[in-house]
């Protein structure tokens, strides 16, 4: 068992987020009576198809980006908080006794484990954590399970090793994200409890639509549609190749058009797609409101998108940013940290960790 997805650890380190089109990292640092402080944080652009559905698949050239980003950071932290793709861990929820020590737990997770990992548990890395108290029974506990494949694990330390990084703790990105989303769903109103709140996180290829109640995910759907696709229709409008559209897309100096022959459609289209995933929510629970939707990822910082969101769908809509109750260092850009901050929210969460209790 040496994955320690879970597990607490003492040095100072930062969040290293790979996604499929850049590389961000992030430090954040205390900054006394319990408050944070975001440090410092760069954002590296990664060559197409290096990173595939969350396979590393070029290692050379997304090492290239983490060396170049980490020169960039300007940091003396050499330990990394990492995570493998949600879709490349089996999770899973089992009751054991409680009061049992940790080798006891060790032993029963390993017989569980067998039972529902359609691979050769020498072929896994293997971690647990404590939940807490059976709902039904107090004399049994909850404990959550995570499984994935050696080599998700080691790519990924491959890359961070070859620039010069130390990985120290490997993490699931929808337990990160969900880390960093509970510090923007606490400065909701009534700090968002027994309220739905839909996190909408757009990110190049895939649009995932996680409904979570109380801390807890109770609905998750993927739909494949993405910042892609404005690259695309800029590209298709306007002959320009994918790496200028995506610049323009970026810094600007768009035709005079753009705004409303590309952007409005996209928007009104993503909205929709946000409608649809809520009604298919509402017919496959017993729900049928959601309170808040948080957009996330690259896409959500397109100006107005929260409106036309909230336009269609009649719910509150705001730019997820787990950095709103954080102090900055005066060498950041708040206008750019709040620009970036729906991309940086898997990255917050790998920085969190820093602050795990020991």
């Amino acid at each position: 068992m040496n994955l320690d997805f879970f597990k607490p650890k003492a040095p100072p380190l930062f969040g290293l987020d790979i996604s499929s089109s850049s590389v961000k990292m992030l430090e954040i640092v205390e900054a006394g009576k319990g408050a944070h402080r975001v440090e410092r944080y760069v954002i590296e652009a990664l060559p197409k198809d290096a990173v595939v559905d969350g396979n590393i698949n070029i290692l050379e050239a997304v090492a290239d980006a983490v060396s170049r980003g980490y020169k960039r950071l300007a940091t003396r932290t050499k330990h990394v908080a990492m995570a493998v793709p949600s879709g490349a861990v089996i999770t899973k929820k089992i009751i054991v006794a409680a009061g049992l020590r940790e080798e006891e737990i060790e032993t029963q997770v390993e017989s569980e484990a067998n039972q529902y990992i359609p691979f050769a548990l020498e072929e896994v890395n293997l971690d647990f954590q404590v939940i807490g108290p059976a709902p039904s029974n107090p004399e049994e506990q909850e404990v959550l399970i995570a499984a994935t494949r050696k080599e998700k694990v080691a790519d990924r330390s491959a890359v961070a090793e070859n620039a010069g990084l130390k990985p120290l703790v490997m993490d699931v990105e929808s337990f990160a994200q969900m880390s960093a989303l509970g510090l923007v769903i606490r400065q909701l109103p009534g700090g968002g409890k027994e309220q739905n709140v839909a996190i909408v996180d757009v990110g190049a290829n895939v649009m995932q639509v996680t409904v979570v109640r109380n801390e807890q995910s109770v609905y998750t759907r993927e739909q494949a549609f993405g910042g892609n696709q404005l690259t695309t229709d800029i590209v298709a409008r306007y002959g320009m190749s994918p790496e200028e559209a995506e610049n323009a897309k970026r810094s600007g100096g768009l035709p005079d058009d753009f705004e409303a022959e590309v952007l409005r459609p996209f928007m009104e289209n993503l909205s929709q797609e946000v409608q649809r995933a809520l009604q298919f929510f509402f017919t496959s629970t017993s729900y049928n409101t959601v309170e808040h939707i948080l957009l996330a990822g690259g896409s959500a910082v397109i100006p107005g998108l929260d409106e036309v969101v909230h336009t269609r769908t009649q719910v509150p809509t705001v730019i997820a940013n787990p950095f709103g109750a954080m102090q900055a260092s005066p060498r950041i850009q708040l206008k750019r940290l709040m620009q970036d901050a729906p991309s940086l929210i898997v990255a917050c969460g790998l920085a969190m960790r820093r602050f795990d209790p020991v």
